[in-house]
């Protein structure tokens, strides 16, 4: 009895494999241009904060807030982080970052300088300088200061260096020695180890220190109070862009979970902010201190 062989050409295989590898080569192409198509899409937005506290605890501040704000508006915000007050300042003049949180003097240098533009600030509080010493040291008045040396972040920080000197030589004729330790953190360490007579910061940062340092602190003279710090844009930054990102903000305002990350930064109660509120600043005479 005969058996019936049947045999497939190889050419044929051939041709169907080739079919397949094409197929599959052309779906993996087409599928990485679409993702390309997809990112140059995407509106990526650089993010500058002064960097008050070392950089590890500005990204767990800022960080959850930038994801909020992506998932609000579809824009993707990429964290910018500088080392030190001065550099941060080179970079915001220099018109570098597309948003950023600064300090309410900063605000007014950088819109004479590269236009920047407030939208959103905490309206439950104003800010105000404090310059603390050791709850141990002899001195009780700032007369006593005269000719110290005292710690603050950076000459430009507003209420932790600019008012507090501007008031200490305008209305006392306070002459000190000052000492620029980069951030806040290193101001409060520095008056905690007695490395100086006093330091400058503002209330926010002094009660997020440690309970082992700011236990060991007390606050000797609490300065004028202005707006704070403002979140703000460049001007090359589209209306309708900074517009969503404002009302994203504001929104944040509306549920639990975004008052908690506000808090952080902190803000307790956030609104919109203009140009106005910044007004006073430009006469405390903070120029004469200035580092330019």
């Amino acid at each position: 009895m005969s058996r019936l062989v049947i045999k497939t050409p190889w050419p044929i295989i051939k041709m169907f494999l080739k079919i397949k590898v094409l197929r599959l080569f052309f779906l993996v192409i087409l599928s990485v241009f679409s993702n390309v198509s997809i990112a140059s899409n995407e509106r990526v937005y650089t993010v500058g904060v002064v960097p008050q506290f070392e950089t590890r605890k500005l990204h767990a501040i800022w960080r959850p807030v930038l994801n909020r704000l992506e998932q609000e508006t579809g824009y993707k915000f990429i964290l910018k982080g500088s080392p030190a007050i001065p550099v941060f300042e080179k970079e915001f003049l220099a018109g570098k970052f597309d948003f950023i949180y600064m300090n309410p003097y900063h605000l007014a240098w950088s819109h004479e300088k590269a236009g920047y533009k407030p939208l959103v600030r905490d309206h439950s509080r104003q800010l105000h300088g404090v310059l603390v010493v050791r709850n141990d040291s002899t001195i009780t008045s700032v007369k006593q200061l005269k000719g110290k040396k005292i710690a603050f972040p950076a000459v430009n920080a507003l209420g932790a260096s600019l008012m507090i000197q501007a008031e200490l030589l305008n209305r006392r004729n306070i002459k000190i020695i000052p000492k620029y330790v980069k951030t806040h953190d290193s101001v409060y360490l520095n008056v905690f180890l007695k490395q100086v007579a006093a330091g400058g910061g503002v209330k926010k940062t002094l009660d997020r220190q440690k309970p082992s340092i700011k236990n060991k602190l007390r606050i000797l003279y609490r300065t004028d109070k202005v707006a704070p710090h403002p979140f703000a844009s460049h001007p090359r930054v589209a209306g309708d862009v900074a517009l969503k990102v404002k009302k994203a903000l504001l929104n944040m305002e509306n549920s639990d979970s975004g008052k908690k990350l506000l808090s952080k930064i902190p803000i307790k109660k956030i609104g919109v902010a203009t140009m106005d509120d910044y007004l006073p600043l430009t006469k405390m005479g903070l120029e004469k201190i200035r580092a330019e």
